[in-house]
Formats: C-alpha cells, sequence, structure tokens
C-alpha cells in the first residue's frame, strides 16, 4: 500500500471511530433543527479552537450551565458573551499580547483560557506552587506582556517588571471583572493566526521549560478520550486537578465539547470534594491520585456521610496511582477508576479502565486508538513483552518543542518519555521509573540537583546529596541527605524552609537525614543505591 492510500486508511479509520465514539457520547444526538445549524456553522468558522468549542456549545446549548464555582453559576450563553468582552479587552493591551495566567479553580482561569484563545493570544500557564524567583524569570523568558494571576499572588506581581501589564483576578470585584465589564458587548470573529498554548515542565532551577501544544487538536484526542472513559454529553464535571497543569487543562478542553457543567473549587479539600459532589450531582470526578488518598484517609463519618451515587467516573493523572490506592478507592466508590499515563509533552499516552485496575492494579493501562507505545533498548530496538526498557510514545497531539528550542530523544517517529517500563502479552503498559534520577512527586517533576545546589549554598554543609524514595500518597517524595562541617548543626526545619525560599513547594525534601560522610565509591562518586540502602536515624 502506498504512503497516500496509508494515510488515507488512516484518517478514514479515525473518522468510523469519531463517529461511533461521538454517537456513544450522545454527542452526535439530533436536536433542534435552527440551534444544530448554528452549532455546526460555528464549527465550521472556529474548527477545534478552544474558543471555538465554547462558541460552538453555546449555539447549542445556551441556557445551560456551564460554571458552577465559588461564586455561582454560569450558562453557556453567559460564558461565551465574557469571553467575547473579555477577548476585545486584551486588544488593549496589544493586537495579540502574550498572556500568562497564574490562578486557582475558578471561572476566571477559565475565561482567560477561552478569551485568549478567542484573541489568538499565545497563553502561558503559569504553576501555583513555584516560587516568586521562579514566576518572575518565566515571565521574561517567555517574553509575556500581560499577566492575570489572582490575588494572593500579589507579591508576584509586584515584582513584575513595569512593561508588563498586570490584572488581577479571583474575587467578583477584581480588576479581570472590570475588564470584562467595562469591554464592548460584541461577538468576536476567529483569529487569523491561532495562539499557542505553553504548558510548563515542572522545573525547580528556576526555568522550567515552556512546552508548546498546539492549538488545534482535530478530532483525535477526544476519540482517544472517549475510547477508554465513557463520558457523556451533559457530564457534571468536578475539575478538582489544576486547570494550569496539562491533566487538568485537558479535561476542561474536553468538558466543552461535550456540553458539561464544569464545577470548579479553588482549594481541594477532600471532605469538601464529597459534598460538592452530593450537591452538585457530579458524574465525573477529575482529580490526581493524592486526592484519593487524602479522601480515603477521611474518618470514616466524614467519608460515608455524603450521597456520592451520582459518580460513574473518577479520572486520574499527574503522577503514579500506587496500586494498593486503586484497589482501595474501587472497593469504597465501586469500579469507576479510570487511570490516565502520560506527559506534558505526549499528552496521554495509556488509559486503564476498571477492569484493567481491578486484573492488575498496578497496570498503566493500553494505548487508545490513534496512539502507538513501544519499549526500546538502549540502542533503539524493541523489546519482546515482558521486558524492561525505554518508553517511547506517538500519537495524533505531537509535543512541539520547547520554547528554549530544546527537543525531548526521537526514535523513528516516536519521542522518550524518560521513563522505563514493560508492556506484557495484553498490550498492557507497566510503569517502572524514570530512566535518570528524577523525582516525580505528585505529578510535579524535582530534580535532585537543583535541590543539592540549593542546599550546598548553606554555610554549614559540607556535603548534599538527593535522592527520590517511595511515596504512597505522591508516588516519590524529595530525601536528602547532608553532612554538615564539624562543629555546626542544623535543623530538618531549617533545611526544609530553605529549599522553600528557593524553589517550589514540591521540591522541598520531606525526609532529611544527617550522616557523618555519604557514601561514595572509588573515584569518589556518591552511591546512591547506598543512601537508599542506608537506613539512618530520620531527623
Amino acid at each position: 500500500m502506498s504512503g497516500r492510500s496509508s494515510e488515507f486508511g488512516r484518517r478514514a479509520a479515525l473518522v468510523a471511530r469519531a463517529g461511533a465514539m461521538f454517537v456513544r457520547s450522545g454527542m452526535g444526538r439530533p436536536g433542534p433543527p435552527l440551534k444544530v445549524a448554528r452549532q455546526l456553522d460555528a464549527l465550521r468558522r472556529w474548527g477545534t479552537l478552544l474558543g471555538g468549542t465554547l462558541v460552538s456549545s453555546a449555539a447549542r446549548d445556551p441556557d445551560r450551565v456551564a460554571v458552577i464555582d465559588d461564586a455561582g453559576e454560569l450558562t453557556y450563553a453567559e460564558l461565551d458573551a465574557r469571553t467575547d468582552r473579555l477577548a476585545a479587552a486584551l486588544g488593549r493591551f496589544g493586537a495579540a499580547p502574550r498572556v500568562a495566567v497564574l490562578c486557582r479553580n475558578h471561572r476566571g482561569m477559565v475565561e482567560t483560557l477561552v478569551a485568549c484563545s478567542k484573541r489568538g493570544s499565545d497563553l502561558v500557564l503559569l504553576n501555583t506552587g513555584m516560587s516568586t524567583d521562579q514566576l518572575v524569570s518565566v515571565v521574561g523568558e517567555q517574553e509575556v506582556e500581560v499577566v492575570i494571576a489572582d490575588g494572593e499572588f500579589g507579591d508576584f506581581l509586584a515584582a513584575l517588571p513595569e512593561a508588563v501589564h498586570t490584572v488581577q483576578a479571583g474575587r467578583t470585584d477584581s480588576e479581570l471583572e472590570e475588564l470584562i465589564d467595562t469591554a464592548p458587548a460584541e461577538k468576536v470573529e476567529p483569529p487569523a493566526k491561532p495562539g499557542r498554548t505553553i504548558v510548563l515542565s515542572s522545573g525547580t532551577t528556576g526555568r522550567p521549560k515552556g512546552a508548546n501544544r498546539h492549538s488545534r487538536p482535530g478530532l483525535s484526542p477526544m476519540v482517544a478520550i472517549l475510547s477508554r472513559i465513557p463520558f457523556r454529553v451533559h457530564e457534571r464535571m468536578l475539575i478538582e486537578a489544576p486547570l494550569f497543569h496539562t491533566w487538568g487543562y485537558a479535561m476542561f478542553q474536553a468538558a466543552l465539547p461535550l456540553r458539561a457543567t464544569i464545577v470548579l473549587r479553588s482549594r481541594f479539600d477532600p471532605e469538601q470534594t464529597l459534598k460538592t459532589i452530593e450537591a452538585t450531582g457530579a458524574t465525573a470526578l477529575i482529580a490526581v491520585p493524592v486526592m484519593l488518598q487524602r479522601i480515603l484517609n477521611l474518618p470514616d463519618s466524614a467519608r460515608t456521610g455524603h450521597d456520592t451515587s451520582s459518580l460513574r467516573i473518577t479520572a486520574l493523572s499527574g503522577s503514579a496511582l500506587p496500586a494498593t490506592l486503586a484497589t482501595a478507592f474501587m472497593d469504597e466508590f465501586g469500579d469507576v477508576l479510570y487511570n490516565l499515563y502520560g506527559s506534558t509533552e505526549a499528552s496521554w499516552v495509556t488509559i486503564a479502565t476498571p477492569a484493567d485496575l481491578r486484573a492488575r492494579p498496578d497496570t498503566a493501562g493500553t494505548a487508545p486508538p490513534g496512539t502507538k507505545v513501544a519499549i526500546l533498548d538502549e540502542s533503539g530496538e524493541p523489546v519482546p513483552p515482558g521486558t524492561t526498557g525505554r518508553i517511547f510514545v506517538a500519537n495524533d497531539l505531537p509535543f512541539a518543542g520547547y520554547t528554549s528550542g530544546d527537543t525531548k530523544e526521537m526514535r523513528d517517529g516516536l519521542m522518550s518519555l524518560g521513563d522505563v517500563g514493560r508492556l506484557d502479552e495484553a498490550g498492557r503498559l507497566f510503569v517502572q521509573g524514570r530512566d535518570d534520577d528524577m523525582i516525580v512527586s505528585g505529578g510535579e517533576n524535582v530534580f535532585p540537583s537543583s535541590i543539592e545546589e540549593v542546599l550546598g549554598g548553606l554555610p554549614q554543609v559540607r556535603e548534599v546529596a538527593v535522592i527520590g524514595v517511595p511515596d504512597e500518597k505522591f508516588g516519590q517524595r524529595a530525601a536528602a541527605f547532608l553532612a554538615l562541617h564539624e562543629g555546626e548543626t542544623l535543623d530538618a526545619d531549617a533545611v526544609r524552609h530553605h529549599v522553600r525560599d528557593h524553589l517550589a513547594r514540591y521540591a522541598v525534601p520531606r525526609d532529611v537525614h544527617f550522616l557523618d560522610a555519604l557514601p561514595r565509591n572509588a573515584t569518589g562518586k556518591i552511591v546512591r543505591r547506598d543512601l537508599q540502602a542506608h537506613e539512618p536515624d530520620p531527623s
């Protein structure tokens, strides 16, 4: 078969799968002819831009509640109109200004994401766990012109150069609300050029990498998700995962074409999550594994005192899901658990269904349509099922590169994820860890070398090493081992506070050990495996 014929066959298969998935989800359900015509016209004009999916959903379901947050409710028609006005207001800062957003989960965050898409502005998603120094550095490196941030990040806003326009968000009387209220109430047209979405990798050196995400994902991402997770039109989706994170952002992207009601809370609280499910009749919960652990850690009376029977789907990603947690959650809440494995660069790679997790609770699942997963050895050759190797992936949502110009390792069109694992005979993936010493804690990447550099600056410290150790809640956590100069003293809290002052919250080592000397080999290199095996008295 020629390459052209092969590509035609691939696209035809995608369209067929998309049709089946859209019928199953209800997205292809007939509706009032005039509203359907408006919906299709919006899709024709806008395509699959984030702003376009909102415009088309508002045309089909204008009176359906789009967002529920701490401030109340917004319908699809209201959200469409407000984001039109915000998109127009952004024009005060330039034709298509580059915007960075630092917000928790609330309507202001949603409106900023959509308005930037409607305006054609590049969007930089900032991480609320980063330090002020890191945030200011990212704004400079990404050449940001406008920053929209919650008022709680006032120190960050005050530290920005005067040339950067700042807009406070997060309250009903905020500057963001004023921008929306004072902008003209007129429909906006699709931008001549779509903006890029830049998601930051979880760097802890003060220079996190910006990963470009394509603005026109097409049908493939929805087909991939719907092939494994049975989302339906008009879901009531409680998104607890941060919207600035790849996972939360991806699920927001999926919610709009489903014309779902998106439920948001600014801060996660385990019992409040259960209360919200009961109060809103939420049918889907979007979370990260540690959130489920905190729910299961609630007292019995708090955990079982709320009606969560509406919940059909609990979808997780962002960090490793411990097998014991998967089983315990399903035993408590039913077989509603879906786990996605992926990365900022590759988006989703595999998805585990409840059946997968019941059969093998340690699996990351199987690759959805449009995704290829391969396990390669060091020379780039495929290894047999059951053999551990490096994980490589290719899908229909390709990584567009880092804004710094760096790239990921590629092998025959497949991209390295930096992890090692194996596939079984059924095609299920089992992730066994990083192929380097990176620590992945609660979905955030932590580099030991950056923590070591910061701690090495303490005058009391003679030598230091940081490694990752297993953690039931976060997948991994950082453990620091320090040897002090003779006569010096230092306590664990001082170590943690020093790291928090210089790096992100998720880089703070929760385990701090003090040794007389670090184990080294004959050439003077620290033997990290000996640190892991060593059992000093914890501080």
